[in-house]
């Protein structure tokens, strides 16, 4: 089967749609598929499109959909599809309405959608390909293992993995980090490149000042996954997301977490989830990073809960989703439009 991705981003970054369109594709041709990765819909002849971003994604689904009448069409929601565009923008809903399927990454993202839109919806989990970097499997023992009473003398290392963006609220940890009591050893070690010069002054700048916060720029994933497998927490401060690869990384990797109790986050987590701080709240947070600091039984129970979810991320869980979604859709047939669609 001939299939093609397409992603907004572009080739060689490391935004997050680009890293799971290049998971999804190794997936795709382990199950046999031929696979293409591009911008933008090029008029090539495929059995598939699989179209990441609705809105931003729409010229490419609006394109193949008039040249490939009964072909099917997956469309793969964003954080910012989900929570902001699909409410105010009409190319966004028109892309879901063109769609045979619409893939989501965790449950609570049903709660967006229209009702007639739900019946269409899977979710597919984002695995975590490189397991070993992240849980030690060579034999190492990592730092994150260790049990907080083993690490006096050393600093308490809070990993942040993410682009410096606005809707990341990149920086909301560092801020938090500042309230901490001299006695602290938490030092925040930010991950993630600067997607506007001020982002990177504003990084540059809070490490002049803020001795508890280290940007370490944009890093291969390679290193990232060590440096998070190293650390003692993860904090994952996002105003949006519709589920971040950090999460599912730390949550494999069996570093507890500190979230923002948004959807995106609470949807794989769960509302009971006890690492969850209001978006923005960085008094909130501080007081949940010192208790993580210092509170063993917390840690163990956030660590716990982290372990708990683990399984739902293991790639054999991704690739079974992908084919059994290829599989719905190829057994529908050629798809049939009650009228013609509109765009």
């Amino acid at each position: 089967m001939r299939i093609g991705i397409v992603t907004p981003a572009p080739p060689g970054s490391s935004y997050g749609n680009r890293i799971t369109a290049l998971r999804w594709a190794r997936i795709l041709r382990r199950l046999a598929h031929r696979v293409s990765i591009s911008q933008a819909y090029d008029g090539e002849l495929y059995d598939l499109l699989i179209a990441l971003h609705a809105r931003r994604s729409y010229p490419s689904i609006k394109r193949f959909r008039r040249e490939n009448l009964e072909a099917p069409v997956i469309v793969a929601l964003t954080g910012t599809d989900l929570y902001r565009d699909i409410r105010s923008n009409h190319l966004a809903r028109k892309s879901l309405e063109i769609a045979t399927r619409i893939v989501v990454l965790q449950p609570k993202a049903y709660d967006e959608l229209r009702p007639v839109l739900r019946d269409k919806t899977r979710v597919i989990y984002q695995s975590v390909t490189n397991q070993s970097a992240l849980t030690g499997k060579r034999g190492n023992t990592t730092k994150a293992s260790l049990p907080t009473s083993t690490l006096a003398g050393r600093s308490f290392d809070v990993c942040v993995i993410g682009h410096l963006r606005t809707v990341k609220d990149p920086f909301r940890a560092a801020l938090a980090a500042r309230l901490l009591p001299s006695s602290s050893r938490i030092r925040i070690v930010q991950i993630g490149g600067a997607m506007t010069a001020a982002m990177a002054k504003r990084a540059r700048a809070e490490m002049r000042t803020n001795q508890r916060f280290r940007w370490l720029g944009e890093q291969p994933p390679s290193r990232t996954l060590r440096t998070l497998a190293k650390s003692q927490l993860c904090v994952i401060s996002s105003r949006m997301e519709g589920g971040a690869n950090a999460l599912s990384e730390a949550i494999v990797a069996g570093v507890p977490i500190l979230a923002s109790r948004i959807k995106g986050n609470i949807g794989i987590l769960g509302a009971d989830y006890p690492g969850l701080f209001d978006v923005a709240k960085t008094r909130q947070l501080a007081g949940l990073l010192l208790r993580v600091e210092t509170d063993p039984a917390f840690t163990a129970e956030l660590r716990t809960r982290c372990k708990q979810l683990a399984p739902i991320f293991d790639p054999a869980n991704e690739e079974q989703a992908w084919a059994d979604l290829i599989g719905e859709v190829l057994s529908q047939g050629s798809r049939r439009y009650s009228s013609k669609p509109r765009f």
